[in-house]
């Protein structure tokens, strides 16, 4: 019954963050979809308020998945060659440190997930207070890489000292992101300074995408207990 208890108070803070992230929106306005299981909370009130209420509005998703979600509600879709620019992006994290540095990619969509972003006015990450971390990197942090190029790009992730392990589905295959690449989650290093090892992993051929998020969050909702929490940079 405990198990059951905890995890019932676990969701109730993940939708009381949707839900504040829901107030941000306005009519008109064009919004991204994140992915993850509280970003999927606030597609689904977003999708009631335009599905039961009219509101209107249109978006751009992070993964197949979100915008799958989004249309069974009637959610508008476009892309980046109808729009350039998005207003309001809610997504989750999987770690939040002090100046809203984050980890990203738990779910494997971290690479569009850092296009939207990176295309946004206002980049919202709604969470748990589980989430938040005095520095990242207990949680692995995934690297997306070209196939071809996997084990260079280990080789070179081991000499930063990690530890990077092959991402596979529950039936032991490899995992395939979106757009047909492999992910490296990467555990073993507490990041002291994660702008330099951004860096780093940006100058590794191979790479595609990595998870840390850096210097892109306006705003993170975090949901406790009692109340949600407003933390910006």
């Amino acid at each position: 019954m405990a198990i059951h208890a905890q995890s019932d108070t676990h969701a109730d803070m993940k939708l009381h963050a949707a839900r504040r992230a829901l107030e941000l929106v306005e009519p008109g306005m064009t919004l991204g979809l994140g992915s993850g299981t509280t970003a999927t909370y606030w597609i689904k009130l977003l999708g009631e308020q335009v599905r039961d209420h009219g509101l209107q509005i249109r978006a751009i998703a992070s993964s197949k998945d979100s915008e799958l979600l989004g249309r069974s509600y009637g959610i508008p879709f476009v892309n980046f060659e109808e729009c350039r620019r998005i207003d309001l992006t809610v997504d989750g994290a999987d770690e939040i440190a002090p100046h809203l540095a984050l980890i990203k990619g738990g779910g494997g969509k971290l690479l569009r997930e850092k296009i939207v972003a990176s295309a946004s006015t206002c980049f919202v990450i709604v969470a748990d207070e589980s989430k938040q971390v005095e520095k990242l990197g207990r949680f692995p942090l995934p690297v997306e890489v070209i196939p071809m190029a996997a084990p260079l790009v280990s080789d070179s992730l081991r000499e930063l000292g990690f530890t990077p392990t092959a991402r596979l589905n529950q039936d032991g295959t490899r995992y395939i992101t979106d757009e047909g690449n492999l992910i490296l989650d990467c555990s073993g290093l507490l990041l002291d300074n994660p702008e330099e090892i951004a860096a780093k992993i940006d100058s590794i051929v191979g790479v595609v995408e990595h998870g840390l998020f850096l210097g892109m969050a306006d705003l993170a909702l975090i949901a406790g207990a009692e109340r949600v929490i407003e933390r910006s940079i």
